[in-house]
């Protein structure tokens, strides 16, 4: 096994280093995290709540970001531990040119992100209008007819 090979300072240096792409991914600062990706950190590292870099890059409006870990591979689909993803998330916000970055690299536009509730559904509960209407030109319903994995 890996770990009886890694010491425990390499094991708190790598946890350092994902906590550190985490924040960088939420704060926008895409520069370093594409020198991580580059230097072998997953696109689709997640942090303790289930949360992918694509989530928190979108979820905090972080377009470049966004962007970035979409054309290193990031699953668009992932969903953090609450089930959402990252379009579930964006809907929300009211993120339009994200929510078209993510559609464009294959969201899906009806995922379930609990309960049967697709990103339409946060889009029309939080008012977010112009949402509504790029996600119902896109193919979306108010519920999911697929349940999240």
């Amino acid at each position: 096994m890996i770990l009886d090979t890694v010491s425990p300072e390499e094991v708190d240096r790598y946890v350092e280093l994902q906590e550190m792409a985490a924040d960088f991914a939420r704060k926008g600062e895409t520069e370093p995290l594409q020198k991580m990706l580059e230097a072998g950190m997953p696109a689709n590292l997640s942090d303790g709540k289930g949360n992918s870099l694509l989530m928190l890059a979108s979820y905090n409006g972080n377009v470049e970001t966004t962007r970035m870990l979409l054309e290193f591979g990031a699953d668009t689909e992932r969903r953090n531990d609450r089930g959402q993803t990252p379009l579930g998330g964006v809907a929300f916000k009211g993120y339009l040119e994200l929510a078209s970055l993510l559609l464009d690299y294959g969201a899906d536009v009806n995922a379930d992100n609990g309960g049967g509730k697709a990103p339409l559904l946060f889009a029309t509960m939080f008012g977010r209008f112009k949402m509504r209407k790029l996600l119902k030109k896109r193919g979306a319903v108010m519920w999911s007819r697929k349940k999240a994995a």
